[in-house]
């Protein structure tokens, strides 16, 4: 078996994995689980911070997946197809415009040929983009498991939001999604755009 087989079966087991933990984690014993057993290696990191102080270690955790997400998408996305792509994109908008403004019918029916291909390629890139979600769920989902499983054991762990004030971490924002979650996407997200824009990592259609 060569390299390349073995990173193809490679690829597969860690894509395997990140399937059955998201379809796992549905499950509310595997959460179970899965939160017990990150508790033996984040409880010391929490001691060291302090119970008081979780929520710091809830944005160093999203700061982590920001990174990592991040860097998985900059070495398993082709970063410069996706420049080329979006240099078409931008050069058939700017086509496309110009036919709408002239009413030119041979221009805009040639665009509307373009047009099949060009979202028939976006489809294709965005497929791309997807790929590296299962692997970024390796790392993920296991702290987030490890969060919630902190949190339902201490429903008075609270933090102070911008403007709002204190709230408690396991209060429901809205639906299903509570306090905790929020500022965990919130600031994952945020670091995440920095990070991405200084790895120079670009988003399909964009």
């Amino acid at each position: 078996m060569d390299k390349n087989q073995l990173r193809d079966w490679a690829n597969k087991i860690i894509l395997g994995i990140g399937i059955i933990l998201f379809i796992g984690v549905m499950i509310p014993s595997v959460r179970e689980i899965l939160g017990r057993g990150m508790d033996l290696l984040m409880s010391p990191v929490l001691a060291l911070v302090g119970d008081q102080n979780f929520f710091l270690l809830l944005s160093v955790m999203a700061v982590i997946t920001a990174i990592y997400s991040s860097l998985i998408q900059k070495y398993t996305v082709d970063q410069s197809r996706m420049t080329e792509f979006q240099e078409r994109m931008k050069i058939f908008q700017k086509e496309m415009k110009e036919a709408q403004a002239t009413q030119n019918t041979y221009m805009l029916k040639k665009m509307e040929e373009q047009q099949a291909e060009i979202m028939k390629e976006q489809m294709d890139v965005m497929k791309d983009q997807f790929k590296p979600i299962f692997y970024i769920v390796l790392v993920s989902l296991p702290l987030l498991m490890w969060a919630y499983y902190y949190i339902a054991g201490h429903p008075e762990a609270s933090i102070v939001f911008p403007f709002w004030g204190e709230r408690a971490l396991s209060a429901t924002l809205f639906g299903m999604f509570t306090h905790w979650l929020y500022w965990y996407f919130i600031s994952s997200l945020a670091f995440g755009q920095v990070f991405r824009k200084i790895l120079n990592i670009r988003a399909a259609g964009m």
